[in-house]
């Protein structure tokens, strides 16, 4: 051992006297201590070189009483340093015998004032540890208990008397020792404090609860700064703990309503919504949301909704947090599913109320999976906690909304089945809307499908192609439109038109106007003439505004007449030359009442195209008109194609899904008539 230990900070000083009391050995600390060198001091009488005279007597019989076997002698004396200060010492006499029989005096002495401060400080660290109200405990450098207090004792459920000697792993297997014993090697290698070191579990105290601790490790070191262990301090921080955790589940439950806020219903399609609620929940809720809806709820049919009937869902949505086998137990989605009476899931949708399985068993899974297959790999996810949600809107009930945690250990509460609620309220009102939507835009799709032309006509002298492309929500659909018309003389009127407003209200002024149309075009009118009948038909609807171009192509005289109404200019194209923007008075919409409309006259020879079209093709929100009417006829520039080909190409490089008007294309490309008496042009 180096020196630096407790009787090193003592300075106990050793001084051995002879029978006359002369001193015969002189230890290095008495030369400290008493100031007096060895060879000051050895062969003098003790009591000339220490003692005072006025104590010198006191010291006689003292001395006289220890040689003469009266017992060791203990107390505070005062001695005399050679620098003629008094010294009060701290003194423990001995006799001592050796082999021959003499008697020799021992006399141990410390400094007392050293003395007394070294017992103060071990008296108030041993009440300090002993009546702490934290749990305090010393490991030795092999992690081994050394001294526990009575609080540890209680926090470990524990004596110390089971702990001493043993590891932080040998003792209390509940906890995290790994982490724990990990961390006080750190501070013995390092000598950095640990502070707050927070760990989780359950100690022979309360084997039932899990508890949290707080806990800082602490090097220790002896005076000569060697390493003899750690302390520990420890503690009971569950009730924070469980105030912490029950805050931050506040936040994010507050955090899932503001991000459902945003995320759910940004549009009106049904599996997106379903999709952005199932997105919302995972991870952040639960581990595997699904959402089904009731497929009477999507058909419109009546359904028996008694106790005892099964339900019929619709699964639109599914999401994992992790891969998981708990996704092959649920429906695929778009798939329909049958549910019996037993199943919780339709027990949700009949009732009307969630359901709360905080802790399910295996007698639980059976009425949770949809067959036995299921029931085996929701065991194998090990689902240990369900919640299902009702899905309802306007006093209906369109689905459920089926969660499900297992990496999650925290099974579901009452705050979680609330919180589920709100939610699944807001989004049923999304779902709700979106089918809503999909009704409303299958409707306006089948009045728009229903009043536009079946398959393309194909006139005499012409080769046509058309295209309907409806617009991606339901607000727009309705108001564009195509016809081919025969007239008499092989004739055929080309029109394209564009009904303001959306909805099935503008599909059914669509369909007014069409069929306007070729009642007057049938009446052999000029195209400016239509055009103004039509006009005083669009403003006897009320505030119907639409725009039209309105053609008829004589295919022996290969010319065709054409008046537009507000329209956008059709595009010529002839072999051999570049596509034209036809430059026509663009008249008034019709509806406005009033106007006059002109025709105009255009040479249409074997192989020039005409094509018509809607705005919806090339207006843009981030183009400007001009930029977009240029790249309409640059790719009409580009080698010729069929006009079913030509059709294809404007729609893939012009319309976007994402547009909010529909197009109507129509593309006439004339052709030899083949008829006897026909007159054709080179």
């Amino acid at each position: 051992m180096e020196p630096g230990g407790l009787l090193d900070v003592l300075g106990v000083a050793a001084v051995v006297l002879d029978e006359q009391g002369r001193i015969v050995l002189w230890s290095p600390q008495a030369e400290d201590l008493f100031g007096y060198r060895a060879s000051e001091a050895l062969g003098r009488p003790a009591a000339q070189v220490l003692v005072d005279e006025q104590h010198l007597e006191l010291v006689l019989s003292l001395f006289a009483k220890v040689m003469s076997g009266g017992g060791a002698w203990a107390g505070v004396f005062p001695v005399r340093h050679k620098d003629g200060s008094t010294l009060l010492a701290e003194f423990r006499n001995m006799r001592l015998e050796d082999e021959s029989g003499r008697y020799y005096a021992l006399g141990l002495a410390s400094d007392q004032a050293t003395l007394r401060r070294l017992e103060r400080d071990l008296a108030l660290s041993l009440r300090l540890v002993e009546q702490s109200p934290i749990g305090l405990a010393v490991m030795d450098t092999d992690l081994r208990y050394v001294l526990v207090n009575p609080e540890l004792e209680r926090l470990n459920g524990l004596p110390a008397a089971e702990c001493l000697g043993r590891t932080v792993r040998e003792a209390l297997p509940s906890l995290d020792t790994e982490a724990i014993e990990a961390a006080m090697r750190e501070v013995l290698a390092t000598g950095t404090p640990l502070l707050n070191h927070f760990t989780t579990g359950r100690t022979h105290a309360d084997l039932e609860t899990e508890h949290a601790w707080s806990a800082s490790f602490y090097r220790l070191e002896d005076p000569a700064h060697r390493v003899i262990g750690v302390a520990a301090s420890v503690v009971d921080v569950t009730e924070q703990h469980r105030a912490a955790t029950a805050a931050a589940a506040a936040r994010r439950r507050l955090t899932v309503i503001a991000d459902a806020s945003e995320r759910i219903g940004t549009t009106l399609d049904l599996d997106t919504t379903a999709r952005e609620l199932a997105d919302v929940l995972v991870p952040e809720f639960a581990d595997i949301a699904a959402v089904d809806v009731l497929e009477a709820v999507l058909t419109d049919t009546p359904t028996q909704n008694t106790k005892g009937s099964p339900a019929v869902f619709r699964a639109l949505a599914v999401k994992a947090a992790y891969p998981t086998p708990a996704t092959e137990a649920a429906d695929p989605v778009g798939q329909i599913a049958r549910y019996d009476a037993t199943r919780l899931v339709t027990r949700c949708a009949r009732t009307g109320r969630p359901i709360l399985l905080a802790h399910v068993t295996d007698l639980d899974l059976p009425r949770i999976a949809r067959d036995e297959q299921a029931v085996e790999l929701l065991r194998q996810a090990a689902i240990h906690s369900y919640l299902a949600v009702p899905l309802r809107a306007r006093g209906q009930v369109l689905g459920a909304l089926d969660l499900k945690r297992a990496r999650n250990d925290q099974p579901f509460d009452h705050d979680d089945l609330v919180l589920a609620g709100e939610l699944a309220a807001r989004a049923a009102v999304a779902i709700d809307n979106a089918r809503w939507y999909q009704r409303q835009r299958h409707a306006a799709l089948a009045l728009q499908r229903h009043l536009l032309p079946g398959p393309t006509p194909q006139p005499p002298g012409l080769e046509v192609a058309s295209r309907y492309q409806p617009a991606s929500s339901v607000g727009e659909v309705g108001g564009d439109w195509f016809d081919v018309i025969p007239l008499t003389a092989d004739r055929t009127a080309l029109v394209v038109g564009d009904v303001m407003g959306s909805g099935i209200n503008a599909a059914a002024t669509m369909g007014q106007l069409r069929t306007a149309a070729r009642t007057l075009a049938v009446l052999d009118l000029d195209p400016a003439a239509v055009l103004t009948h039509l006009d005083g038909i669009a403003a006897s609807l009320g505030e119907s505004i639409a725009t039209c171009v309105y053609a008829v192509y004589d295919p022996r005289r290969q010319r065709c007449l054409i008046a537009t109404a507000g329209h956008l200019p059709p595009v010529h194209t002839r072999p051999g030359a570049l596509p034209v923007l036809l430059d026509l008075p663009a008249g008034a919409p019709l509806g406005v009442g009033g106007v006059a409309f002109h025709e105009t006259p255009l040479d249409f020879a074997i192989g020039d195209e005409l094509v018509l079209y809607t705005d919806g093709l090339v207006e843009t929100r981030d183009h400007d008109i001009d930029t977009r009417l240029a790249a309409l006829t640059d790719l009409l520039g580009r080698p010729r194609r069929s006009p079913e080909e030509t059709c294809d190409l404007l729609l893939g490089a012009l319309y976007h899904l994402s547009g909010n008007d529909d197009v109507a294309l129509l593309v006439a490309r004339a052709r030899p008539l083949h008829r006897a008496g026909a007159v054709t042009h080179p």
